[in-house]
């Protein structure tokens, strides 16, 4: 290792070995750990630290003494700036060989489980504009990009619709072209930004908390519908429905617009009124002839390719034969519960968000399902043995929790009820690895399957069936 002086503060020729949890490439020179961002295992690399702790360090490249044979050209003009799609430089292959990789480290390391040869991981395909729904930001203080701060040019106009930069929760990156959702989303974010700013429409400061333009969700469905919602600060019926008004005139492809007020500190809708204003207050998504209504707040895989593709590996992992009680916990719009329905005897759905269980409701309804259950509340107070003995023992339960995982006390109800197995899909491999450890004595896993439904990033949706011992 050598350190040039401190205040450039580089390390040269660290060689990239791995890749970390978070995604982030890592090095390690003598005893001293290197986090590098915007690096790919195989690459010799010169970094400059940004942070630096006692056993650790964070890292940007600064010369390449060594380009990696798994790494490939970037594709987005945002890449190193934007915090979405930090894989794009790393080959395909190599990608999902490294969240194979982070399936089996989690189960190892943090569930210390007994399990066999994990699947390889279903790819997806496409590899770009494969997402549903994206969420923009709008800020009165755009990100400077290199390119304006070498210009001459005075900057006159700071207005950004875009993705906020990683760690600066006040900084927004004004995006032209993303590749992460198929048309009309390109074009209704430009031109929306393009409207506003000329119409002086004040766009939000994210640190004096003043404007009037907030953010913008786009949805697009399998179906060809397409939604927008616009979240504004506060009421200004003129200069909202002169938006409003503009957008579905000038995108007859949106089949749902609609808005919401939103004068709170935090930008989260999921507790406010979403107002229908023009089409539909929902759009539709289908597989297998299957209909699902998505509203506003609605959760849905956002790869519904790859969503289909999960939820047959549901299917084959239950086994169902048609005489079975099925309960699909945190079941979102009953996507899964309707899906396993036609093979089950009855399907239990239970769910948080009780607009999530009128879609679910719904969903069975317009497929003319008729054995399917859903209920609203804290999964920790509504899945309990009295709710079980209420209902029927399952046979088969279906977890699909968030992020964070199963409640504790949502595991001891279930090895109370003893199904014969559990179905336990999560995003996230460490925290599943958790929750499948406190199972262990009473269920074996007989199969892992990854599926990738997030290219280019760290992400991998993990399927676990789990059979009961005994």
């Amino acid at each position: 290792m050598k350190k040039r002086n401190k205040e450039q503060e580089i390390i040269e020729n660290v060689e990239v070995i791995d890749i970390a949890d978070d995604g982030k490439a890592v090095g390690k020179v003598s005893d001293l750990v290197v986090f590098i961002s915007h690096a790919v295992p195989g690459d010799v690399v010169d970094v400059r630290v940004t942070r630096k702790r006692k056993k650790f360090v964070e890292s940007v490249p600064v010369q390449f003494s060594k380009r990696s044979e798994y790494r490939v050209d970037s594709f987005c003009q945002n890449f190193t700036v934007c915090g979405g799609c930090k894989w794009q430089d790393l080959d395909y292959n190599r990608q999902l060989f490294y969240k194979h990789k982070n399936v089996s480290d989690c189960f190892t390391r943090i569930g210390k489980l007994e399990f066999p040869a994990i699947s390889p991981v279903l790819s997806a395909d496409p590899t770009i504009y494969y997402r549903n729904k994206l969420e923009f930001t709008f800020s009165a203080n755009r990100w400077l990009t290199e390119e304006d701060i070498n210009s001459e040019s005075e900057i006159t106009n700071r207005n950004a619709l875009g993705f906020h930069i990683p760690g600066r929760f006040d900084k927004v990156l004004d995006v032209e072209r993303c590749y992460l959702q198929p048309d009309p989303s390109n074009a209704i974010r430009t031109a929306i930004r393009d409207f506003t700013s000329q119409e002086n429409m004040p766009f939000y400061d994210l640190r004096s908390h003043q404007g009037f333009l907030r953010n913008l969700i786009i949805r697009t469905s399998s179906t060809n519908n397409v939604m927008v919602i616009v979240s504004f600060k506060y009421e200004d019926v003129e200069m909202r429905e002169k938006l409003l008004n503009f957008i579905w005139k000038r995108f007859p492809e949106v089949s749902s617009l609609m808005y919401v007020i939103n004068p709170k500190m935090n930008d989260s809708i999921a507790d406010l009124e979403v107002i229908l204003y023009k089409g539909s207050p929902y759009i539709m998504e289908e597989m297998e002839g299957m209909k699902f209504k998505v509203g506003a707040k609605s959760f849905y895989q956002t790869n519904s390719k790859q969503a289909y593709e999960l939820f047959k590996i549901v299917r084959d992992f239950a086994g169902l034969s048609g005489n079975e009680i099925v309960y699909d916990l945190y079941t979102g719009i009953g996507t899964i519960a309707n899906f396993l329905a036609k093979d089950a005897k009855k399907v239990i759905g239970v769910e948080y968000f009780n607009e999530a269980i009128e879609d679910a409701n719904h969903n069975s309804v317009i497929n003319g399902i008729r054995n399917t259950f859903f209920f609203a509340g804290d999964m920790k107070d509504v899945f309990t043995m009295e709710f079980v003995q209420q209902h029927g023992t399952p046979d088969v339960l279906v977890l699909d929790p968030p992020r964070a995982g199963v409640h504790e006390k949502v595991i001891e109800s279930l090895l109370l009820a003893m199904p014969k197995k559990i179905i336990y899909v999560s995003c996230n491999p460490a925290s599943q690895a958790r929750d499948l450890a406190l199972m262990h004595k009473y269920y074996a896993i007989s199969a892992v399957q990854p599926v990738d439904m997030f290219p280019h990033t760290h992400h991998i949706e993990n399927v676990a069936l789990l059979e009961r011992i005994g």
